[in-house]
This record gives structure tokens, C-alpha cells and sequence, in this order.
């Protein structure tokens, strides 16, 4: 009666293993680059569910109020793409180094993606621009 009992947990653990949502993302990375104090700091995510079953997104969560990220509202079917978009405050004049944490029902629940870059003052941009190759 236990290996008939075992037989069966094991089957079911099994079957539940390949119904699973998978999150697959372009790029686990944004680089913002060298952009200007207040320039748009709003960048997108793109990802696909590989798996065979819906894929819910639960929490987005970044690293600092500086950046906002918004989660998409309503599952992502099979083989269907979505976004996560990202604001960040580009009114702060430093390196930008971010996690932006993703837990959903996927096999893996937990990704982390990153967002990089450099805000710079608007003058600094423009005095690199007017300076020519021989100065």
C-alpha cells in the first residue's frame, strides 16, 4: 500500500513539474546610457511566456524609490509577450545602478533585471557636443 501511495505522489509531482509558466526576457539589462537631467526615464522590458501555462506577475519591486516600475495587470498567456515598464528619476545627477526585482508563478519565481547608465548636468552634455576632434 506505501509504494502504491509513493507511485502516486511521485506521478503527481511529476505532472505538475511540466505544466509551468516560463518567463523569457530580450535583455535582463537596460542601458540608459549618457542622458541629459530630466530627459524621459521611462524604459521597457519586453518578455514571452515559453511555458504552457498563464504567466502571472505578482510584485515588481525595484531597489530605490528612485525608480518605478509597473507590472503588467492581467496574465500573459502561452506563447504571448508583455512588458514591464520602468521610470526612473533622471532628475538625480549620478550613475544609475538598479535592481528591479520580478516574482511571478514562472519555474524560475524570482529574476532580477538591472538598469544602468549616467545623468549628466544638461550643460556638461552640450559642452562635449560643441568641442571638435582636435581640441
Amino acid at each position: 500500500m506505501k509504494s502504491l501511495f509513493t507511485i502516486l505522489f511521485i506521478g503527481l509531482i511529476s505532472l505538475s513539474a511540466q505544466a509551468q509558466a516560463k518567463i523569457s526576457f530580450e535583455s535582463d539589462t537596460i542601458d540608459y546610457g549618457t542622458i541629459e537631467k530630466g530627459a524621459d526615464g521611462v524604459r521597457i522590458f519586453k518578455f514571452t511566456n515559453t511555458g504552457n501555462e498563464p504567466l502571472i506577475i505578482s510584485k515588481v519591486s525595484s531597489s530605490c524609490g528612485c525608480t518605478i516600475p509597473k507590472k503588467p495587470k492581467d496574465p500573459i498567456l502561452p506563447g504571448k509577450t508583455g512588458e514591464i515598464e520602468v521610470k526612473y528619476d533622471t532628475n538625480r545627477v549620478n550613475p544609475i545602478r538598479k535592481t528591479i526585482t520580478v516574482i511571478s508563478n514562472a519555474e524560475t519565481p524570482t529574476v532580477a533585471l538591472k538598469i544602468k547608465g549616467l545623468v549628466v548636468e544638461k550643460s556638461s552634455v552640450m559642452e562635449k557636443k560643441s568641442k571638435s576632434v582636435m581640441q
